[in-house]
């Protein structure tokens, strides 16, 4: 069975993958520098780490592995008086970085980037449509992207996975991502807050599937000698959020739907806020197309829609007894549990644990 080295296993993304990979019999490895280690949910199976962070990664590392997943990375905001490029350019040299020892050690690479990428659009958008990354994340996807494609030659084949927005269960799971949010919230506070007007269109994706296209990209011998952009996501799982939240709260008993008033300095929706947001606009909202994944990946069909894995997810929270403080947690909000680690000089400037 393939070898598989998992860079942020202990994220949201990671710490589901690595029970799910291991659950289909792969040899599994985790790194992670460990800001999210001790927000758990549910605890996920054991598995083996090395002694490194991203960073760190060395060639020797890396030698003996099949298959590299890239999931480390910063999805928040820039936070204190840190300016972007702090935050990001580490990203992207490490991603690159890495890319070269997998080429030099003949291990295939594979990144998670994101549909965040298209912006504001209008249509639905193939791979070929038109990028406009609104925030410092997006932007650092599409410049790995765009790293990774000068890389590929015929011994480099590398794969770029444009995950919609994902959502569901996992032993470390965000409360910051849309979906989870609001079914937490509901749960949690038999209310779905809404901090914009909920008329930005979104393409949604559960993280089961996430699961199941990292395994299909890690059986697939792919050898086109380029960069492989592939959207990932169902055609039917593009909502608008305010249709997202009256299904979640048509689902939850006593639950009552509100809109934030975003002028006003509220503790119990700090966590809700967002300062993209203005006068209740969200000014990103895109469609995306998925035709080219369900074509082309080996064995690659989605199939959560949206329903179906709102409900799973409401009845998983349900069972572990989500209430108002566990749902709050610091650690589930991945903004706020950075710049905690911050405030507190648990780590410098340059992210790193003193």
């Amino acid at each position: 069975m393939k070898k598989i080295l998992i860079i942020g296993s202990q994220g949201y993304l990671g710490s589901r993958l690595i029970d799910y990979l291991q659950e289909y019999g792969y040899n599994c490895t985790g790194v992670d520098v460990g800001f999210f280690q001790y927000g758990v949910l549910y605890h996920p199976k054991p598995v083996p780490m090395l002694d490194r962070e991203a960073r760190t990664l060395t060639e020797r590392d890396l030698e003996g592995f099949d298959v590299v997943l890239l999931l480390a990375g910063i999805s928040n905001d820039p936070f204190g008086n840190l300016k972007p490029e702090v935050i990001y350019d580490p990203t992207r040299e490490y991603a690159i970085r890495i890319a070269k020892i997998c080429k030099k050690l003949g291990v295939r690479y594979v990144f998670p980037s994101s549909c965040s990428v298209y912006g504001i659009n209008e249509g639905t958008l193939s791979e070929d449509g038109p990028t406009r990354p609104q925030t410092h994340y997006s932007l650092n996807k599409l410049q790995i992207e765009q790293d990774l494609a000068e890389l590929a030659d015929s011994s480099f084949s590398p794969i770029s996975l444009r995950l919609a927005t994902v959502f569901g269960a996992s032993p470390r799971i965000r409360f910051d991502v849309v979906i989870n949010m609001l079914c937490g919230m509901a749960v949690a506070e038999k209310q779905v807050v809404l901090n914009s007007d909920g008329q930005a269109w979104r393409p949604h994706l559960d993280i089961e599937d996430v699961c199941k296209a990292f395994r299909c990209c890690i059986d697939w011998d792919y050898d086109e000698g380029k960069l492989l952009v592939l959207n990932v996501g169902r055609n039917d799982n593009n909502w608008k959020i305010i249709d997202v939240a009256r299904l979640i709260q048509s689902m939850v008993k006593g639950c009552e739907l509100k809109f934030m008033d975003q002028s006003t300095k509220d503790d119990d929706n700090d966590l809700v806020r967002d300062e993209k947001i203005q006068d209740g606009i969200d000014k990103r909202t895109y469609q995306v197309l998925f035709d080219h994944v369900h074509q082309i990946l080996p064995g690659f069909q989605a199939q959560w829609d949206v329903e179906r894995g709102v409900d799973r997810l409401i009845k998983d929270l349900e069972r572990w007894e989500l209430n108002e403080s566990r749902f709050k947690q610091r650690e589930f909000y991945r903004l706020q549990q950075i710049e905690f680690l911050y405030q507190t000089k648990q780590i410098d400037e340059n992210l790193r644990f003193n």
